[in-house]
């Protein structure tokens, strides 16, 4: 059974790449249903993260989030932190998205603790939980604070060579008022 939700994943998956947001909602839904029937916890959190992603595309914010706070509740429980922090940070961009930021803070908080606390950290998924903190300070009106994170978000992005993570980094600095400060040693990201 547990091959069959595998394939609904990837089926989903495929079809959402393919811009058929149908037919992933009717494979991640399908697959969210057999992890549920057969118990398979690694293989349910897959297909509610793939659920709730298309229910984001759709615009359906309100009906991703249930779907992601499961998803989160089942990382809890396995003890993967970096699937954790992934899908804790996915939580947040829901709050963030409907103007949550009270309820969005704590998610980014808790998915940059876990990232930075851990080695194994892609910096890549770094990069991509500091971002939207330094999005929602900035909407906070925290502007040293965005700003310190727009500078983190920019050298970690340049770090893999994303240059639209780089350039918007900069243009979000050069808005705040300033450009990247100089560097020192304790302003280097450790997943640089």
């Amino acid at each position: 059974m547990t091959d069959s939700a595998e394939q609904l994943i990837r089926d989903g998956y495929r079809a959402r790449r393919e811009n058929r947001p149908a037919d992933a909602h009717r494979d991640f839904l399908a697959a969210v249903s057999l992890c549920r029937q057969t118990g398979a916890h690694h293989e349910l959190v897959r297909a509610l993260k793939g659920l709730g992603q298309i229910e984001r595309d759709r615009g359906q914010g309100d009906e991703a989030r249930p779907l992601y706070e499961e998803a989160v509740a089942l990382c809890r429980e396995a003890g993967d932190p970096l699937d954790l922090a992934h899908t804790v940070r996915h939580l947040g961009d829901i709050h963030q998205d409907a103007a949550r930021l009270e309820l969005a803070e704590p998610c980014y908080d808790e998915a940059l603790a876990i990232y930075r606390s851990n080695e194994g950290t892609p910096t890549l998924d770094l990069a991509n939980a500091v971002r939207p903190m330094a999005i929602l300070k900035e909407a906070a009106g925290e502007v040293e604070e965005a700003r310190r994170l727009w500078e983190e978000a920019g050298k970690l992005y340049e770090a893999v060579n994303v240059q639209p993570g780089v350039a918007e980094s900069s243009a979000r600095l050069a808005r705040l008022g300033g450009g990247p400060r100089p560097e020192s040693a304790e302003d280097t990201p450790r997943n640089a």
